[in-house]
């Protein structure tokens, strides 16, 4: 009762997390009980949960188009002790060649609601409506003349989670947690529509991906760091989303990936790894900037008949952006970060070419394709 105790107190006071150690978390790994990890997404999974607790809930599409721009559109929910909740709207839009045709915007939202079902949402110039069959969204948003949204995103290959809810639980009681972990993905995807950036209409085509998720406690006390992938190819896509946990709960490294080729999903993983191979010490903040990064994912066919193995290795010079996070949110959501020590959350996003190699079943293939990238680091 005591550590329950404390941890309420520290996510509503914004105090440090008192070291509880590994006995206070149960990866989703471990809560596969030896299953393969594949289950494929239902309707309540793509629901918003609106939770009236400190909490970051997302919906987040990365657009891959052949003109060479790789977008980023984002609906960020964030809730402070259920005091006050506000929403936000974030975009980036990168050509490597074209500054002119590159743009970042956060923009806060105002008047936002959720459908009956809480599928959709809507506020002043946003709307993302989830289709009946659950297949495609529309993300339609002009609340920012910088960049203007007006697209629908369709799953080629069918959404999944990992396990049976996608979650990884903080806390001493495994059917009482404190906090969440979880994310619910589309992993390959189509796109159409039209993105105008700076004024500059693009027609927005190729492939995408999509991943909503939910850190349901302060996001400091949840990960230290991060590193996720994005690699989509012709025919393959390959992405990861690892994170670190704080000393506070064993500095614990919880990585979920998914490897998909047209249709089919070829596995759910969770025996993968995210290595930066060469870094480089950032003089603005010190934290140890990647430059060169190896991704690997090991796991099983969904109907647990071939397995797969499937790797990323490659310099990524291109830095596209040093985010400052702090410097990015709306002044009441640095309040859910306050307080803690040490804390600068810090952002690396990168596009560079790669290219995937595929061993599954008997099978083994290379694939060149577009790298996205990011490395996190808070604490």
């Amino acid at each position: 009762m005591l550590k329950w105790v404390q941890s309420g107190i520290s996510v509503v006071a914004g105090t440090a997390e008192p070291e509880y150690g590994p006995d206070a978390f149960y990866p989703i790994n471990e809560l596969l009980d030896g299953k393969n990890p594949f289950s494929p997404v239902v309707k309540e999974d793509l629901q918003w949960r609106s939770l009236s607790f400190t909490n970051v809930e997302t919906q987040t599409f990365y657009l891959t188009m052949p003109t060479g721009h790789s977008c980023m559109i984002q609906i960020i929910l964030s809730n402070l002790a259920g005091i006050r909740a506000t929403a936000q709207f974030t975009c980036r839009i990168y050509h490597p060649e074209k500054p002119e045709q590159s743009v970042w915007t956060s923009t806060n939202l105002s008047d936002f609601e959720f459908g009956n079902d809480k599928l959709n949402f809507e506020a002043d110039g946003v709307s993302v409506e989830l289709s009946e069959d659950l297949k495609s969204y529309t993300f339609k948003s002009s609340v920012n003349d910088k960049s203007l949204i007006d697209v629908v995103i369709t799953q080629e290959a069918p959404g999944c989670k990992i396990g049976k809810d996608g979650q990884t639980l903080y806390g001493t009681d495994v059917a009482k947690p404190w906090g969440t972990m979880r994310h619910i993905f589309w992993p390959r995807a189509t796109v159409s529509g039209s993105v105008t950036v700076n004024g500059i209409a693009l027609e927005a085509a190729g492939q995408a991906m999509y991943v909503m998720a939910l850190q349901g406690m302060k996001p400091q006390h949840a990960a230290s760091r991060w590193n996720f992938c994005n690699f989509q190819g012709p025919t393959t896509s390959a992405i990861m989303m690892e994170f670190t946990t704080p000393p506070s709960y064993g500095s614990t490294v919880v990585n979920v990936g998914v490897v998909a080729r047209g249709s089919e999903i070829l596995a759910a993983t969770v025996e993968n790894k995210a290595v930066h191979t060469k870094i480089t010490a950032d003089r603005e903040n010190d934290w140890p900037e990647p430059t060169d990064i190896k991704f690997e994912w090991h796991g099983k066919s969904p109907d647990d008949t071939k397995s797969l193995d499937a790797s990323i290795e490659a310099p990524i010079p291109n830095l596209v952006e040093r985010v400052d996070v702090m410097a990015e949110i709306p002044q009441f959501v640095k309040k859910i970060v306050a307080g803690v020590a040490g804390t600068k959350p810090y952002i690396y996003q990168y596009l560079n070419p790669g290219a995937v190699t595929v061993k599954f079943g008997d099978e083994e293939y290379t694939e060149a394709g577009s790298l996205y990238n990011e490395a996190t680091f808070i604490s």
